[in-house]
C-alpha cells in the first residue's frame, strides 16, 4: 500500500498522458467501420488506464486504509468493486441489446454521464463547505466548475431519459409535447438558471443553491427535449453526447483531473461537430431544432387527397421479374429496415445480385434511423463492403441511371416534398433523389407516415410500387423468387 502511495507522480501523470493518446486515437478510428473496433478497445484500454492512475493518487489524499469511503471497504476495494460492477453490467448490456435498440442505449448511457457528473459535483460540493467552514478559501475556478456541472450534467441525465423514452415510442413521449408559450417558460427557466448559477459562484458553501440549480436544471432538461419530434432525435442524440461531455470536463476541473477534463472534452468537441453535420444533413439550424417542432403545417394535404386511388401495390415475384432484367440497383435503407432485422437479409439480396452481374449501391442518408451511423454500423454487421455504402452527394447524380431503386423502411430522407414545397417542415431538407430512379420499390407495413407526420408522395408516384410487408419477410420472399 505504501508503494501506491509513493509512486512518483510523474509516472501518473505519464499514464494519464498515455491514456489521453490512446483516447484520441481511439476517436479517430470510430470515424470508419473498419476501424471503429480497433477504436473502441483503444479507448476501453485508455480509460482503464486512467482509473488504475486515479487509485494512487486517491490514496495519497487520504482516502486508504483506516480512513474508508464506506465503512469496512478501502478505497482499492471500492475501485475493484466498481470496476467489476460496471464490467458486469456493460457486458451484459453489449450482449442483450439488439442494434435496432443501440439509439436508444446511447441515449441513456448519455443520461448516465450526466447523472455522474451531478452526484461527483454535489459531493465535491460538500467538501468545498467544509473547507469554508474551516476557514481555507476556494478558488474561484472551483465553484464555476461545481455549478457548471451540475446544471450541463442535469439537463443531460433528464433530456436524455426523455430521448430514451421517445426513441422507445412510450405512448406518453411519442408525439412531441408542445403548448403555448412554452419556448417563453424555457427561457424564464434559462434566466432563473443563470441567476442561480452567478449566486451560486458567490455563496460557494451553499449547498441548497446548488441543489436548487440541479433541480431547475432537471426541468429544464425535460421542457427542453420533450416538445422535440423524433425525426430530429439523431440531432438531439449528438448534443446530448456533447452535454455529457461538457459535464464531464467540468467535473475534471472540479477534481482537478487533467484526463477526465481532456476526455470530456474529446466527447463535447465532437458531439458539437456530429451535431453541426446533422443540422447541415437536415438543412435545419440547431436553435429550430431545440426549440421548433417537425410536424404537419396548416393547410398541409392530408393522406386521403395524397395516395387516394394512386397507390400501386406490388409481389416478391413481380419485383423478382423487375431485378431479373436490372442492370443497376440501388438500396436505401431506413429505420423500417432495423425494426425488421433485415440487414443480413439485405445484405444476402446484394450479394445474390452482384453474382448475376448487377450493380448494386446503398444508398446512406446521414440522418437516417434514430442516430447518427445507424445505417452504417447495422450494414457493417451484416459485412456489407464499407465501399459500397454510397453518401448522398455520391449517389443522387446516379439515380437517373438507375433501374431499380429499393426502400426499406425509410420514409422522410426519400420524401420530395423537401424540394417542391416551400411550406413543409421538411422543406429544404436534402434528401435521397430516388423518385428519378426508373423504378422505384417501397417496402413498408403500410404506408403510415415519418416522424414528420406528413404523407410522402413518393409513395404514389407513377414509378413507385409499395411492397406491403415486414422488411426482413419481404427481403427472403424476395430472394426466393428470385432463386426460383
Amino acid at each position: 500500500m505504501d508503494y501506491l502511495i509513493n509512486i512518483n507522480p510523474a509516472y501518473l501523470n505519464l499514464a494519464y498522458v498515455l491514456a489521453a493518446v490512446l483516447f484520441i486515437i481511439g476517436l479517430k478510428g470510430l470515424c470508419r467501420p473498419r476501424t471503429a473496433v480497433r477504436g473502441n478497445i483503444l479507448n476501453a484500454t485508455g480509460m482503464l488506464i486512467a482509473v488504475l492512475a486515479t487509485v494512487p493518487i486517491m490514496l495519497r489524499e487520504g482516502y486508504g486504509p483506516g480512513k474508508p469511503l464506506v465503512s469496512g471497504f478501502s478505497t482499492i476495494g471500492l475501485v475493484v468493486a466498481a470496476v467489476l460492477i460496471g464490467s458486469v453490467i456493460g457486458v451484459f448490456f453489449a450482449l442483450k441489446i439488439r442494434m435496432t435498440s443501440m439509439p436508444q442505449m446511447v441515449a441513456l448511457l448519455n443520461g448516465f454521464g450526466g447523472g455522474a457528473s451531478v452526484l461527483v459535483a454535489g459531493a465535491e460540493q460538500l467538501v468545498k463547505k467544509k473547507d469554508i467552514f474551516e476557514g481555507n478559501a476556494v478558488e474561484l475556478n472551483v465553484s464555476i466548475a461545481i455549478l457548471a456541472s451540475g446544471l450541463i450534467g442535469a439537463v443531460t441525465f433528464w433530456g436524455s431519459l426523455v430521448a430514451f423514452a421517445k426513441l422507445e415510442e412510450y405512448k406518453s413521449f411519442k408525439k412531441p409535447f408542445f403548448y403555448p408559450g412554452l419556448k417563453t417558460v424555457n427561457a424564464l427557466l434559462g434566466i432563473i438558471a443563470i441567476v442561480l448559477f452567478v449566486w451560486g459562484v458567490m455563496n460557494p458553501e451553499s449547498t441548497a443553491i446548488y441543489w436548487a440549480l440541479v433541480l431547475l436544471a432537471s426541468v429544464l432538461g425535460l421542457t427542453l427535449v420533450n416538445p422535440i419530434g423524433g425525426a430530429d432525435m439523431p440531432v438531439v442524440i449528438a448534443l446530448l453526447n456533447s452535454y455529457s461531455g461538457l459535464a464531464a470536463a467540468s467535473t475534471g476541473f472540479v477534481l482537478g483531473n487533467s484526463v477526465l477534463i481532456i476526455a470530456g472534452a474529446l466527447v463535447g468537441a465532437s458531439g458539437i461537430i456530429l451535431t453541426q453535420i446533422m443540422c447541415k444533413a437536415m438543412n435545419r439550424s440547431m436553435t429550430n431544432v431545440l426549440f421548433g417542432t417537425m410536424g404537419p403545417s396548416a393547410g398541409a394535404p392530408s393522406a386521403d387527397d395524397v395516395y387516394g386511388g394512386k397507390v400501386k401495390s406490388t409481389t416478391a415475384d413481380e419485383v423478382a421479374m423487375m431485378l431479373d432484367g436490372a442492370r443497376r440497383v440501388v438500396i436505401v435503407p431506413g429505420y423500417g429496415m432495423a425494426v425488421a432485422q433485415a440487414q443480413h437479409a439485405v445484405s444476402e439480396l446484394a450479394e445474390y445480385l452482384e453474382s448475376k452481374g448487377v450493380e448494386v449501391d446503398f444508398a446512406v442518408h446521414p440522418v437516417a434511423g434514430r442516430m447518427p451511423g445507424h445505417m452504417n454500423v447495422l450494414l457493417a454487421e451484416a459485412d456489407v463492403p464499407y465501399d459500397k455504402l454510397r453518401e448522398m452527394d455520391e449517389v443522387n447524380p446516379t439515380f437517373s441511371q438507375t433501374d431499380v431503386a429499393i426502400v426499406i423502411g425509410a420514409n422522410d430522407v426519400v420524401n420530395p416534398v423537401a424540394r417542391t414545397d416551400p411550406k413543409s417542415p421538411i422543406a429544404g431538407m436534402p434528401i435521397l433523389d430516388v423518385d428519378k430512379a426508373r423504378t422505384v420499390v417501397i417496402i413498408k407495413r403500410s404506408l403510415s407516415p415519418g416522424f414528420a407526420g406528413i404523407p410522402n408522395p413518393l409513395f404514389a408516384a407513377d414509378n413507385t410500387l409499395m411492397y406491403f410487408s415486414d422488411g426482413k419477410k419481404a427481403i427472403l420472399d424476395l430472394l426466393t423468387a428470385l432463386k426460383e
